[in-house]
């Protein structure tokens, strides 16, 4: 009988949570704040043709308050969290013709990566919105994934990951039963459960309701058997997973990866370094 080899985040962890937020605002100051208080990772998605003047002032009652490049590159700079693109100018991505895509992501990309460092892989759609052609057209501009706005109210793993739809947005209705539901569901088939949130953190301040990530984060953070990862990490480690190389008879596993993972076999949880070949009992 052959393997059905089941993947298991690091530590053999069986749940995994990750956010992500968008355009690159002055409210993300305080969120990080309380993020990093409960031991959340998040990715922060920039226009970066799209940066406040420096020095700029916004007119009292202002919501929508972008941060300038040099705040931008204090906040999140070593932070922990990840950069990833929201392309060049936050535009209808679909409506463009594909030369035009090309160039809004291969711009915000390339600025990204001489801010911060680092190569920048991840992205979320500006809208939410996008077509086939605009896909295809991320593939080609080395984009690993895009997030959408679309909520599927569960935690499967991602498999398209150019179509990357989150559990929810913080605003969703029912986001407190789906919190307790993550934790206290029964398992299927000991299949491993991702939580994603996305939003941006300007609706705090426009809902006057910061009480809500500060409960979400409560909610979500400080959970032993949880790993808190960026969105970048949770791909990198999945598609390792999805990389192993099993034999004929699935009883040995080769990881060509430079990844340590975690899988079980016939409810035995296995470990497997980088570049090892094991036997599976």
């Amino acid at each position: 009988m052959g393997a059905n080899p089941v993947m298991k985040f690091p530590n053999g962890l069986e749940r995994a949570v990750t956010l992500s937020y968008d355009d690159g605002v002055q409210q993300d100051r305080k969120f990080m704040e309380i993020i990093d208080r409960h031991g959340l990772k998040c990715t922060f998605n920039i226009n970066s043709g799209e940066f406040a003047p420096e020095g700029k002032v916004y007119r009292e009652g202002t919501i929508h308050r972008r941060m300038s490049k040099s705040e931008c590159l204090e906040l999140y700079k070593n932070s922990g969290h990840e950069v990833a693109v929201h392309a060049l100018t936050h535009p209808h991505l679909e409506l463009m013709t594909q030369p035009a895509v090309a160039y809004e992501i291969v711009e915000d990309r390339k600025n990204l990566e001489a801010l911060f460092g680092g190569v920048v892989r991840g992205m979320a759609y500006p809208y939410g919105t996008y077509n086939d052609a605009v896909v295809d057209t991320l593939r080609t501009c080395g984009i690993a994934y895009s997030r959408t706005t679309k909520p599927t109210n569960a935690f499967d793993i991602p498999t398209d990951w150019l179509r990357l739809n989150p559990t929810c947005h913080h605003r969703e209705p029912s986001i407190f039963e789906l919190v307790d539901k993550f934790f206290s569901e029964i398992r299927v088939e000991n299949r491993s459960r991702l939580f994603y949130l996305w939003g941006h953190t300007y609706e705090f301040e426009e809902y006057n309701n910061w009480e809500l990530i500060e409960q979400l984060a409560e909610k979500l953070g400080g959970h032993d058997d949880v790993w808190y990862a960026t969105n970048i990490e949770v791909y990198d480690y999945v598609e390792a997973f999805r990389s192993l190389q099993w034999s004929v008879n699935s009883k040995r596993v080769y990881n060509p990866s430079s990844k340590k993972i975690w899988f079980s076999v016939w409810k035995n949880v296995y470990s497997i370094d980088p570049g090892e070949t094991i036997d599976i009992v």
